[in-house]
């Protein structure tokens, strides 16, 4: 099995270590002193399941990599629609894309069913700018239940979680599915094949909706935005307006809010990913959670006040990561 990497940063390096372990042909494609330290000492992965280093190929220009069998996805998907040049000399005929995003994907309502299938979401494929780059047939959904952060150049340290749940969207069972999961688990992470993946993309998403834009608002970690008893409020409220836009697209979640705050809570002073960009000075990735829940919530009928309003603060506060 051939895999590139495209954006192996804290998540894709720590999935690319993995896979290398397991005997898959691993390339990575970074830049900068990350690039400089893979290629010099390979992959240094920090866990409290056992540290290793996986000596794996690095670049900067996929052309040097060529056609692979799967693109696992490490970009921010505010980068998608630009990534055309990079991930073009990765496909071929039946190639797979692996999108480790957070949030709600471009392929969303691709093979939905129902009145929305084929809806294009704009605040996530603006103009079909992302589609036209990444072909929603050639999509394989990935929800990620793993905590890292880069350390250092070529440093990753991973916190907790291994499982990154895949799932088609038109809900089949599929080989290309299958064939990933078993190179995942060969590499000892969990990578089940979900029947209907949406309702992972929800539960994963009434965490980060809540917790990455308010973390970036009070520069707060886990624990403190669970123990502030406000903030926890408000998280609740979110929380809650999501449910209903999920439950409004027939997605069912299956947990408390409660037991969802609990889980966030056991992280810790983990500074979710957005805080991590703000404070880098990068872009915030909030089109994906927040813009897109809200435009489902406008064409669902569903009233999202509290959200409505944390995305106006945060909004202004990512125009300034962008200037």
């Amino acid at each position: 099995m051939k895999v590139a990497i495209l954006g192996a940063g804290a998540i894709g390096a720590y999935v690319g270590a993995a896979l290398h372990q397991a005997g898959a042909d691993v390339h990575l494609v970074a830049r900068g002193p990350h690039l400089a330290a893979m290629r010099q000492h390979g992959v240094r992965v920090l866990s409290p399941r056992g540290d290793f280093t996986a000596h794996a190929h690095a670049t900067d220009n996929p052309a040097d990599i060529g056609p692979v069998d799967y693109v696992f996805l490490g970009l921010k998907a505010n980068s998608y629609a630009a990534c055309g040049p990079l991930i073009e000399p990765l496909l071929h005929e039946s190639t797979a894309v692996i999108a480790a995003q957070n949030g709600i994907p471009w392929w969303y309502f691709h093979h939905h069913g129902g009145p929305h299938d084929g809806h294009r979401i704009e605040s996530v494929d603006p103009g079909g700018a992302v589609s036209a780059v990444l072909a929603p047939e050639r999509a394989i959904g990935c929800v990620v239940y793993a905590a890292t952060e880069l350390e250092g150049p070529g440093v990753v340290r991973h916190l907790e979680g291994t499982r990154f749940s895949i799932g088609e969207p038109d809900r089949s069972l599929s080989p290309r599915c299958h064939a990933f999961s078993e190179a995942m688990q060969a590499g000892e992470l969990k990578c089940p094949v979900e029947p209907d993946l949406r309702n992972d993309i929800w539960l994963k998403l009434l965490g980060n909706i809540s917790f990455n834009p308010i973390s970036a608002l009070a520069r707060a970690t886990m624990r403190q935005m669970c123990h502030h008893g406000g903030t926890r409020q408000v998280i609740h409220t979110m929380m809650e307006e999501t449910l209903a836009v999920a439950e409004a697209l027939n997605c069912h979640i299956g947990i408390s809010i409660e037991r969802r705050l609990a889980g966030a809570e056991r992280v810790g002073d983990h500074r979710t990913s957005t805080l991590q960009d703000l404070e880098r000075g990068k872009p915030l990735e909030l089109d994906v959670l927040l813009t897109a829940v809200i435009e489902l919530a406008d064409i669902t009928g569903v009233e999202v006040p509290t959200l409505r309003t944390v995305h106006a603060i945060s909004d202004l506060l990512s125009l300034g990561t962008a200037a």
